[in-house]
């Protein structure tokens, strides 16, 4: 027969077990209907631009005017960006971007009637690419925030290649983006600058930087990233030599290009060191 204290001890467990069977239980559903909230419920960052009174008709429709467009866009990156249904329409690419169509195609289309043109306004561009934006924001930076230029000058958002290709040549050079404002820098050189086979981004951040002219280092760091410093024989500790020839004095004075020697940085007809 048990004794009283250990039935006692006995129940005592028993309550203990079964509450913590029920609290169990009740971690599980709650934690079961957290998931099943996180599946059920769209979450986003984004949303389409809003047009008043429109709705979406589905890339199909915009297809129907813009057929050079669509022809291309399928092989575009941005082709795969598409918006959850609406209004029944599931194919929304196009106006991912654009905001809904239904406005503009009863108005008969026309440039900017009813529709969001990101190309005008970067706004449409940076609702994705926030570290883009960001960069704008930098001290120096190229002037699309402040609307003086804007993203499709140098993107082509509806192309096989994000990057636009250069007109009227059959191949593209590597900087002609850059070099359709930038003539001056990118023309042929007699002596070029071999960093400009890697591109113009080698040197300048393209949409922003915290340094003058866009450049990724604002001093003799820029250049020592390709022209490695080699310690000779007998070289004192501290001294910096780019080839057989010391530099120390130089570069405590100035950068590369400030100090009257290496000017032409981009490239010279007259000087294969790129002297001024």
């Amino acid at each position: 027969m048990i004794s009283p204290f250990k039935q006692a001890f006995l129940v005592f467990c028993a309550a203990r077990t079964r509450r913590g069977i029920i609290c169990c239980v009740g971690a599980l559903s709650a934690l079961g209907l957290f998931l099943t909230s996180c599946t059920s419920i769209e979450r986003t960052v984004w949303v389409p631009p809003d047009i008043e009174g429109a709705a979406f008709v589905g890339n199909k429709t915009c297809a129907e005017c813009h057929t050079n467009i669509a022809r291309a866009f399928s092989s575009s990156p941005h082709s795969r960006f598409h918006n959850a249904a609406k209004n029944g329409i599931h194919d929304t690419g196009c106006e991912s971007c654009h905001g809904p169509g239904s406005r503009h195609v009863a108005a008969g289309g026309g440039r900017g009637r009813f529709i969001v043109n990101p190309g005008k306004d970067a706004r449409g561009c940076f609702n994705c690419h926030l570290e883009t934006h960001a960069a704008f924001e930098l001290p120096h930076h190229h002037p699309v925030v402040e609307g003086k230029l804007n993203c499709v000058q140098c993107h082509d958002p509806h192309g096989m290649d994000i990057f636009k290709p250069s007109r009227g040549l059959g191949m593209a050079r590597l900087n002609d983006g850059c070099a359709t404002c930038h003539k001056d820098q990118s023309r042929p050189f007699v002596y070029e600058h071999e960093a400009l086979r890697e591109g113009c981004v080698t040197c300048h951040q393209p949409h922003g930087s915290i340094n003058a002219k866009l450049l990724v280092e604002r001093d003799v760091n820029l250049c020592l990233k390709c022209h490695g410093q080699v310690q000779g024989n007998g070289v004192a500790g501290g001294e910096l030599y780019i080839g057989k020839v010391r530099h120390s004095d130089f570069v405590k004075q100035a950068t590369c290009w400030s100090a009257g020697c290496h000017t032409a940085v981009h490239g010279s007809n007259i000087n294969p060191r790129l002297l001024y």
